[in-house]
C-alpha cells in the first residue's frame, strides 16, 4: 500500500475532474444536479469516513474557516446550506480545466503530502491560481483519501 508520486498526481487530477464535473452539473441542471455530484466527489476523494478532514478552503472565514465535517465541505463546494450562509459554492464557478504545479511532496508508506499551485480555468477563460497543500492516506481498502486540504490565495505584498 505504498504511495507513489504517480498516485499523488492521479489523485490531484481526479480532484480537478470532480470540481469540473460539479460545475458542469450545475450549469446543466442547477443545484439539484450539482449536489449529488459533489457528494460523490467528497465520498470518493476525501477521508470523512476515516475521521475529521483537515480542510481549510480558500474562500472561508471566521468561525467557518475550517471544515472538518462532510457537511461543511459539501457546503463549500455547492453552497445552499443555511448552516454556512457565506458559502457561494466554489464548485459552481464554471470550471473547465485544472493544472497542478508541484513545489514539493513527501511520501512515506501509505501517507503522501503534496504542496504546490492549482491553476483553474473557467468557461470564460479566466485563470484562478491558488496555493494548495493536500495530505493523503490510504484507507483500509488501499484507496487514497484526502485527509488534509489547505488552500489560500497567493500573498500579494
Amino acid at each position: 500500500m505504498t504511495m507513489t508520486t504517480e498516485d499523488l498526481a492521479a489523485a490531484r487530477q481526479a480532484w480537478g475532474n470532480g470540481l469540473i464535473a460539479i460545475s458542469k452539473a450545475y450549469e446543466d441542471g442547477g443545484i439539484d444536479a450539482a449536489r449529488p455530484v459533489a457528494e460523490d466527489v467528497l465520498d470518493s476523494a476525501y477521508g470523512y469516513g476515516m475521521g475529521p478532514v483537515l480542510f481549510k478552503p480558500t474562500l472561508a472565514s471566521g468561525d467557518q474557516t475550517f471544515r472538518p465535517t462532510r457537511q461543511g465541505a459539501l457546503s463549500y463546494f455547492v453552497g445552499h446550506d443555511g448552516d454556512f450562509p457565506l458559502d457561494g459554492g466554489f464548485g459552481l464557478k464554471g470550471w473547465r480545466s485544472m493544472e497542478s504545479v508541484t513545489s514539493a511532496e513527501f511520501l512515506e508508506g501509505d501517507v503522501g503530502m503534496w504542496m504546490g499551485w492549482i491553476k483553474l480555468t473557467d468557461k470564460d477563460g479566466n485563470l484562478t491560481q491558488v496555493d494548495k497543500s493536500f495530505g493523503y492516506k490510504k484507507d483500509e481498502n488501499g484507496v487514497m483519501r484526502i485527509v488534509l486540504h489547505h488552500s489560500s490565495l497567493p500573498y500579494q505584498p
